[in-house]
Protein backbone atom coordinates (compact mmCIF):
# COMPACT_ATOMS: atom_id res chain seq x y z
CA UNK A 1 0.00 0.00 0.00
CA UNK A 2 1.32 3.19 -1.02
CA UNK A 3 2.62 5.85 2.03
CA UNK A 4 0.12 9.12 2.05
CA UNK A 5 1.41 12.27 1.08
CA UNK A 6 2.92 14.56 3.98
CA UNK A 7 0.40 16.71 5.24
CA UNK A 8 2.62 20.28 5.70
CA UNK A 9 2.07 21.88 9.38
CA UNK A 10 3.42 24.49 11.51
CA UNK A 11 4.93 24.47 15.10
CA UNK A 12 4.77 27.23 17.25
CA UNK A 13 6.44 27.53 20.50
CA UNK A 14 5.75 30.01 23.35
CA UNK A 15 5.63 30.44 26.91
CA UNK A 16 3.33 32.09 29.11
CA UNK A 17 3.51 33.24 33.04
CA UNK A 18 1.32 30.50 34.53
CA UNK A 19 -0.86 27.82 33.87
CA UNK A 20 -4.14 30.20 33.68
CA UNK A 21 -2.82 32.77 31.24
CA UNK A 22 -1.54 29.47 28.97
CA UNK A 23 -5.10 27.58 28.71
CA UNK A 24 -6.65 31.22 28.91
CA UNK A 25 -4.37 32.04 25.53
CA UNK A 26 -4.67 28.65 24.15
CA UNK A 27 -8.59 28.58 24.38
CA UNK A 28 -8.65 32.08 22.24
CA UNK A 29 -6.48 29.97 19.74
CA UNK A 30 -8.50 27.81 19.53
CA UNK A 31 -11.91 29.52 19.29
CA UNK A 32 -10.74 31.51 16.72
CA UNK A 33 -9.46 28.54 14.70
CA UNK A 34 -5.82 29.34 14.52
CA UNK A 35 -4.36 26.32 15.76
CA UNK A 36 -5.81 22.66 15.71
CA UNK A 37 -3.80 21.60 19.17
CA UNK A 38 -1.81 22.97 22.01
CA UNK A 39 0.45 21.12 24.40
CA UNK A 40 0.66 22.79 27.08
CA UNK A 41 4.35 21.86 29.34
CA UNK A 42 5.76 23.11 32.89
CA UNK A 43 9.08 24.48 32.14
CA UNK A 44 11.92 26.09 34.37
CA UNK A 45 12.90 28.75 31.83
CA UNK A 46 16.68 30.39 32.29
CA UNK A 47 17.59 33.65 30.29
CA UNK A 48 19.20 36.82 30.01
CA UNK A 49 16.83 39.52 30.60
CA UNK A 50 17.66 43.64 30.00
CA UNK A 51 21.48 42.34 31.51
CA UNK A 52 20.62 40.14 34.20
CA UNK A 53 20.03 36.67 34.17
CA UNK A 54 16.33 35.20 34.79
CA UNK A 55 15.20 32.12 36.40
CA UNK A 56 10.94 31.86 35.92
CA UNK A 57 8.44 28.64 36.32
CA UNK A 58 6.51 29.10 32.90
CA UNK A 59 4.04 27.28 30.84
CA UNK A 60 5.19 26.37 27.13
CA UNK A 61 2.82 26.21 24.67
CA UNK A 62 2.94 23.76 21.52
CA UNK A 63 0.53 24.89 18.91
CA UNK A 64 0.03 23.22 16.22
CA UNK A 65 -1.55 24.61 12.77
CA UNK A 66 -1.38 24.91 9.18
CA UNK A 67 1.49 27.22 7.35
CA UNK A 68 -1.40 29.22 6.13
CA UNK A 69 -2.67 30.01 9.45
CA UNK A 70 0.87 31.24 10.73
CA UNK A 71 0.89 35.15 9.95
CA UNK A 72 -2.60 35.58 11.59
CA UNK A 73 -1.90 33.33 14.64
CA UNK A 74 1.30 35.75 15.30
CA UNK A 75 -0.71 38.90 14.99
CA UNK A 76 -3.53 37.18 17.40
CA UNK A 77 -0.59 35.80 19.56
CA UNK A 78 1.33 39.09 19.79
CA UNK A 79 -2.22 40.87 20.98
CA UNK A 80 -3.43 38.70 23.30
CA UNK A 81 0.09 37.32 25.43
CA UNK A 82 0.61 38.83 28.66
CA UNK A 83 4.49 39.06 27.79
CA UNK A 84 5.83 42.34 26.43
CA UNK A 85 7.88 40.37 24.06
CA UNK A 86 6.26 36.80 23.93
CA UNK A 87 8.54 34.07 22.51
CA UNK A 88 7.34 32.93 18.72
CA UNK A 89 9.75 30.22 17.38
CA UNK A 90 8.18 28.12 14.65
CA UNK A 91 9.32 24.90 12.42
CA UNK A 92 7.45 23.46 9.14
CA UNK A 93 6.64 19.76 10.11
CA UNK A 94 4.29 17.46 8.30
CA UNK A 95 1.87 14.52 9.35
CA UNK A 96 0.56 11.71 7.64
CA UNK A 97 -2.55 9.34 7.81
CA UNK A 98 -5.30 9.99 10.54
CA UNK A 99 -3.60 12.53 12.93
CA UNK A 100 -2.46 15.14 9.62
CA UNK A 101 -5.94 14.68 7.95
CA UNK A 102 -7.66 15.60 11.80
CA UNK A 103 -5.65 18.63 11.35
CA UNK A 104 -6.90 19.70 8.64
CA UNK A 105 -10.29 19.19 9.29
CA UNK A 106 -9.95 21.49 12.44
CA UNK A 107 -8.16 24.16 10.65
CA UNK A 108 -10.45 24.83 7.12
CA UNK A 109 -9.01 27.80 4.87
CA UNK A 110 -12.44 29.56 4.21
CA UNK A 111 -12.81 32.63 3.17
CA UNK A 112 -14.56 33.86 6.28
CA UNK A 113 -12.46 32.34 8.82
CA UNK A 114 -14.62 31.55 11.71
CA UNK A 115 -14.09 29.01 14.18
CA UNK A 116 -14.36 24.92 12.47
CA UNK A 117 -17.31 23.13 13.62
CA UNK A 118 -16.74 20.95 16.66
CA UNK A 119 -15.32 17.82 16.09
CA UNK A 120 -15.05 15.16 18.21
CA UNK A 121 -13.27 15.19 22.12
CA UNK A 122 -9.38 14.47 21.11
CA UNK A 123 -8.61 10.32 22.36
CA UNK A 124 -11.81 9.34 21.14
CA UNK A 125 -12.13 8.41 18.02
CA UNK A 126 -10.03 11.26 16.27
CA UNK A 127 -6.43 11.55 17.05
CA UNK A 128 -5.06 13.97 19.50
CA UNK A 129 -2.58 16.20 19.63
Amino acid sequence: MPEADPIPLSLVLTTEADRERAEALALALLERGLVACVSLHPVLSLYRWQGRLERSEEVQLLLKTRPEKLEELRRVLGERHSYDTPEWIHWRASSEGPYGRWLLEQLPLSPGGGPPAPAGRPGAADPAG
